[in-house]
Formats: C-alpha cells, structure tokens, sequence
C-alpha cells in the first residue's frame, strides 16, 4: 500500500488526472479533496473575482475529480459507476462520502 503525503497526493491527482482504472487510497482521495477545500476558502477572499476564479479552478478540477473518485470506488471493490450515486438528492452525497471513508479491500475481494 502507498502511503501518500500531502503534496505527494496532490501531485498524483494532477499526474493521473485521465486515468481511469487501477486505484486510490484514502489519502490519494482525501488530500486533492482538503487541497480543493482550502483553494477554495483562499479565492472566497477575493469577493466577486474570487467567485470566477473559484468556478474556473472547479471546471479546471472537474475530470480530475471524478477520475480519482472512480479510482477510489475501484479500491474499494465497487463499480466506478457507483460515483452517480452522488446525483442523488441529499443522501446520495453522505452516502458517498461514507463509500470513500471505507477502507480498502484486497484485490480479488468478493462482497
């Protein structure tokens, strides 16, 4: 298992970002996600230019995202469709942050 830290994390977010198979740990998920959270909170401070900024580092992060998040689902033996799961109203977000806070299961792991 590869134990990411902070800027290591982030990197392999930006290197990977059309990478589609293979997997993500807790931290190559949660890190670009504390990462984007704190960029985002920095740009709110600029007023209404910081708004536009804030939707263009969005639009900048958006395969990327779904990329790692599809990569995380895989860690964790589900689907990478399971990230649709997030169009669901209000529960469907809490359950996906409940599905990236899993731990990871081996591979050739049967539910």
């Amino acid at each position: 298992m590869n134990n990411y830290t902070f800027l290591e994390a982030v990197k392999a977010f930006y290197r990977n970002w059309n990478n589609f198979d293979g997997r993500a740990t807790r931290a190559e998920y949660w890190y670009p996600v504390l990462y984007m959270v704190i960029v985002a909170c920095v740009l709110a401070l600029f007023g209404k230019f910081g708004v536009i900024l804030s939707y263009a580092f969005s639009l900048v992060n958006l395969v990327p995202s779904i990329a790692v998040g599809i990569r995380r689902m895989h860690d964790i033996g589900k689907s990478g469709w399971w990230i649709l799961i997030n169009l669901v109203p209000f529960i469907g977000g809490i359950w996906f942050i409940v599905l990236c806070a899993t731990p990871t299961k081996e591979p050739g792991y049967q539910a």
